[in-house]
């Protein structure tokens, strides 16, 4: 068995027969062969020189590494904080809403209009927002407040059973018309949602979110002081910039559908289809975290392409490159090391540590919060390994997100 699929094998967690099957299959389909050499040498290298720039070396044990890890992410979580600093906002959350503007740059994207979200809000009255901003009657609210911000807050003001019921009653009706094309909007919700945001962020540990059929990702006020969490939460909000016009493009590709509708909706709840078998050569396409669910779902052993990891990757090179270009080469460090990962000795044993920025932003988080020293996140690079080796097999970046929309809706990629 090829050295390189072993040991690419035993960090997907999966059988070395498989991996070499599937490498077969592949490099049959592409017409080339040495791709999994390639990721092997290109994963070792970049570990070396990673491990070299946090003080490492090649006898290392993992609780080096690891500590060296979590003291990299809080200096760069410092640093970052102090370039915040100076830049221009009244806040925080205004200065990385305009950071973030100059790292990520995009062309318009399709969403629906902004008149839907009158349409949604008439149609279906949201009692509890109503009464949370002191209205009886719907026409007064929609006449007088900021609709999008209204709409942010819907999910933390209703409940369940009304989100659901509008989505299935509203959602049902959206065509290709009632879309257009404009730019990705992002919106710091006032003062005045500050209790709407304490319990978003009391749900989702993080103050970042997205209406990505509308277009919007929006910031919840409430600043956290746990270290990691800023470098997290900011690197969250550039992966939602990538994800917001990635689902764009599954829009536009389904305006041609006579199922458009269905399509729609399934996009938009995440529907993962139910195939829990992959022949040779066929990819699932999986756009959730499937190990945060259940560890031992089936899926997590079969080749799979992750949206969110290229979502992940685009957002994190966005981080990379801005700083690389300032000169700023310790936070530029983290460029294209979210598929990267290596075993290292701990004790008797070893364990698999990831050099993907979130996983290790994440894994300080945890330990900040008390979650123990033993609580070390690898599932982003995980996914993003898969769907670097995909990608390399397809031929790069652009024709592996072509592959994705054009096959999003079967669940699998077939050759």
């Amino acid at each position: 068995m090829n050295s390189s699929i072993t040991a690419l094998a035993k960090i997907l967690k999966i059988e070395a027969p498989m991996l070499l099957s599937l490498d077969q299959k592949m490099s049959q389909a592409a017409g080339k062969t040495g791709t999994l050499d390639f990721i092997f040498n290109e994963n070792q290298k970049l570990t070396d020189e990673t491990v070299a720039k946090i003080n490492g070396d090649k006898n290392s044990d993992a609780y080096y590494i690891l500590g060296s890890l979590r003291k990299t992410i809080f200096n760069h979580e410092v640093k970052l904080k102090n370039f915040l600093e100076n830049i221009q906002g009244e806040n925080i959350f205004e200065k990385s809403v305009a950071l973030a503007k100059q790292m990520v740059k995009f062309e318009k994207g399709h969403f629906l209009k902004k008149e839907n979200i009158k349409k949604i809000l008439l149609s279906r009255p949201p009692q509890h927002l109503m009464e949370y901003l002191g209205y009886k009657d719907i026409n007064l609210l929609v006449e007088k407040e900021d609709l999008t911000e209204c709409f942010s807050a819907l999910r933390f003001t209703e409940s369940n059973d009304w989100m659901h019921e509008t989505f299935k009653e509203v959602y049902s009706h959206f065509a290709p018309s009632d879309f257009e094309e404009r730019e990705i909007e992002v919106k710091v919700l006032g003062e005045k949602w500050h209790e709407i945001a304490e319990r978003f962020v009391a749900k989702k540990h993080h103050n970042v979110s997205h209406l990505k059929e509308f277009g919007v990702i929006f910031l919840n006020p409430i600043a956290e002081n746990i270290p990691g969490k800023l470098l997290r939460d900011f690197l969250l909000f550039l992966h939602y910039f990538h994800e917001v016009d990635f689902y764009s493009k599954l829009f536009k590709n389904c305006f041609n559908c006579p199922d458009f509708s269905g399509r729609f909706q399934s996009l938009l709840r995440g529907d993962v289809k139910e195939i829990f078998e992959a022949k040779d050569g066929q990819w699932l396409i999986v756009q959730r975290y499937l190990s945060k669910e259940n560890p031992d779902d089936p899926r997590l052993f079969m080749p799979r392409v992750n949206p969110e990891s290229i979502h992940w990757l685009r957002g994190e090179r966005d981080f990379a490159e801005y700083f690389k270009k300032i000169g700023d080469n310790d936070l530029a460090m983290w460029s294209d090391l979210g598929w990267v990962g290596a075993f290292f000795k701990r004790g008797n044993f070893e364990e698999l540590l990831s050099f993907d920025i979130e996983d290790n932003a994440m894994s300080v988080v945890s330990f900040m919060e008390g979650r123990g020293l033993e609580q070390f996140f690898t599932y982003h690079q995980t996914e993003a390994m898969w769907t670097r080796i995909f990608q390399e097999y397809v031929g790069g970046e652009e024709n592996m997100e072509r592959f994705l929309i054009d096959n999003f809706d079967k669940g699998v990629i077939k050759f």
